[in-house]
């Protein structure tokens, strides 16, 4: 499962990440989304996790959850994905 995690401090890492959604489960790929032109943070990202139970149950406990002095906003992804999917029908 795709999780998009936004309010994320500026000054965590992808490794911080990991460690954090580790605690739920496997993680196999931390995305932290930056501004092609500083390489600065935007704030959000991404943490995929191949077992949708653990991922459940991270989003459960991670939302919500103050991180680095700001609370995090962990949900399921909705995005792309889905949007493509739907301008086709």
């Amino acid at each position: 499962m795709n999780i998009f995690v936004s309010n994320i401090s500026f000054k965590v890492r992808e490794n911080s990440l990991r460690e954090l959604f580790s605690q739920y489960g496997t993680v196999e790929r931390v995305k932290i989304v930056k501004d092609r032109e500083t390489q600065r943070s935007k704030g959000y990202g991404f943490v995929e996790m191949p077992n949708d139970d653990e991922a459940r149950r991270a989003i459960e406990a991670l939302n919500g959850y103050v991180h680095f002095e700001r609370p995090l906003i962990v949900s399921e992804a909705r995005g792309r994905q889905e949007n493509a999917n739907s301008s086709a029908e």
